[in-house]
């Protein structure tokens, strides 16, 4: 039986991340990947310079398209960008049951450059993460959310991750990928269990899409079956990897893009 998951996201045309990122992701994980385009965007490894959204009605009918023909064992949900956006988007996720949806918050993109409209933030609270099974949140995203400062450690890491669950949320993987210190930790806090992650943080600036990448891999984790533990366990060694090998691909002048393919070239 073949594994499916569906990435409802934006384009990235360099290619690097959003959607392109999370079918490539899919590929390497052995899953079949559909998708669910929410917003076009002008982008390269050096930044975004424009932003096309996809209007409402044709987000629901690529989602009448897809799940009405293809039995979805998982979904990631990425960027949104507007608040009819998000509606659209939860509409779709009701309208065909869907309950294994992982959920990256995406805020910025790794250039700086701003992907969350102010009036979607309120949206993203109350209508998508209390339906999602996760929320991926990097510790930027984490604070911008819940108006608080940039988590300094551990402890702080699980406090914010308790914020997320006591307005909805009913799990939050927190990645510490922005942190400092030789080691990138992670900690997926569940409402009866915190589970801790560790893989060594790599110098490079070709870093990319390792947000949308990282939820696409737990997504495929979950459609194969496995448990939300070992989903991330097993999507944080592939983005490791992915990321160590990035420098021996380099693509373009700016922050290039993690190496998705990087146990077969």
């Amino acid at each position: 039986m073949t594994s499916v998951a569906v990435s409802v996201a934006g384009s990235d045309s360099g290619g690097g991340a959003g959607i392109q990122a999370d079918l490539k992701t899919f590929a390497a994980l052995s899953v079949y990947g559909a998708t669910v385009v929410t917003a076009l965007t002008a982008q390269n490894t050096n930044g975004v310079t424009a932003i096309h959204d996809v209007p409402p009605d044709f987000i629901e009918a690529q989602f009448d398209a897809v799940f009405s023909d293809i039995a979805v064992d998982a979904v990631k949900v990425g960027m949104l960008s507007k608040r009819e956006t998000i509606e659209a988007v939860v509409a779709g996720l009701d309208r065909f049951g869907q309950t294994n949806v992982v959920v990256d918050p995406v805020m910025v993109a790794t250039s700086g450059d701003r992907l969350l409209d102010e009036s979607a933030v309120d949206a993203l609270f109350h209508v998508l993460i209390p339906r999602a099974r996760l929320i991926t949140p990097n510790l930027l995203e984490a604070a911008a959310l819940l108006d608080r400062p940039v988590a300094p450690n551990e402890n702080e890491m699980r406090s914010q991750a308790e914020r997320f669950l006591l307005r909805g949320a009913k799990a939050v993987l927190i990645k510490g990928g922005h942190g400092t210190g030789p080691e990138a930790i992670d900690l997926l806090v569940e409402r009866d269990k915190v589970t801790r992650f560790t893989a060594p943080r790599v110098a490079t600036k070709n870093t990319h899409g390792t947000g949308c990448t990282l939820s696409a891999a737990v997504a495929a984790g979950i459609a194969k079956g496995y448990s939300l533990a070992d989903a991330t366990r097993r999507a944080k060694d592939y983005v490791t990897a992915a990321i160590a090998a990035a420098d021996k691909h380099p693509i373009g002048t700016g922050h290039g893009p993690v190496h998705h393919f990087h146990r077969w070239w």
